[in-house]
């Protein structure tokens, strides 16, 4: 999959039950051209498929920035018009869906700036940890830009409406510290920390029971739902998968035998 990349700016990476998304653009702050939305939904899905990725970190190039939002380069030529616009937008939010639906836990590992479709990028996965020295920003109001019900269904559901109105009114940057406290970020780490903290936190997921992990991942995303759109079905589903699963026999037997369990994700 990764030869067939139409672009060298998205990178991804295998390493063991983790795999790496990487926004690979840091001389435009990891600005996100058409190509690389295409990459991200290509690179989302491979790893959907593959049985020993168990956790995906997402991460921009360099230091400076997460990913700075669309490459406005790009706009002149892919949004100029309403017509071109509905298609660069479509293929974008397929790269946001496949990120989003992807079926492993996904860490978006911030340093930097996160702007615009930067926090989209952020929002879409399960758990954002930042550094302290992070900027964050959705700077709609200052480009004339208009946002799609789902973007901001996507950050109400994160801060609340009230700072959702206030990233959204003001366009301004604020702090990783407000990130924290309006709830756009779980964690704010010092940057010389931010990655081991990150590896740490993923390869502890990585050891859990893959279809435990993957079934609240399941039931969360049918919670969040309109309750007339929610498929209640598909979660007792879930759950009774794992409980007729092996892993389920090795979680019992291991602590009977107070060893640490290793799980198959089957």
């Amino acid at each position: 999959m990764m030869s067939l990349l139409k672009t060298d700016k998205m990178v991804a990476r295998k390493d063991k039950h983790i795999g790496w998304i990487v926004f690979n653009n840091p001389a435009r702050h990891n600005a996100v051209s058409l190509e690389m939305w295409e990459g991200l939904a290509s690179i989302a899905n491979d790893f959907a498929a593959d049985p020993e990725i168990r956790v995906v970190i997402v991460h921009g190039a360099g230091e400076k920035a997460f990913v700075s939002g669309a490459d406005i380069s790009e706009f002149a030529d892919q949004r100029d018009s309403a017509q071109a616009t509905h298609h660069y937008d479509a293929i974008a939010a397929k790269g946001m869906q496949a990120l989003k639906c992807l079926n492993k836990p996904t860490i978006a590992m911030i340093q930097g700036y996160c702007i615009g479709g930067g926090v989209a990028v952020a929002l879409n996965c399960d758990i954002r940890i930042a550094a302290d020295h992070s900027k964050f920003a959705v700077p709609a109001a200052k480009l004339g830009l208009g946002y799609e019900f789902d973007g901001v269904r996507k950050l109400i559901d994160v801060v609340g409406p009230s700072f959702a109105k206030e990233i959204f009114f003001t366009a301004r940057l604020f702090t990783a510290q407000e990130a924290l406290t309006m709830g756009l970020i779980n964690r704010m780490m010092p940057a010389e920390e931010l990655l081991s903290y990150v590896q740490n936190y993923a390869e502890m997921i990585s050891v859990n029971a893959p279809m435990t992990v993957a079934s609240i991942k399941t039931i969360v995303g049918e919670i969040v739902k309109d309750e007339s759109m929610r498929n209640v079905a598909l979660c007792e589903e879930v759950v009774d998968a794992c409980f007729n699963s092996e892993d389920f026999k090795e979680g019992r037997t291991a602590f009977m035998a107070k060893r640490k369990p290793v799980f198959q994700g089957r």
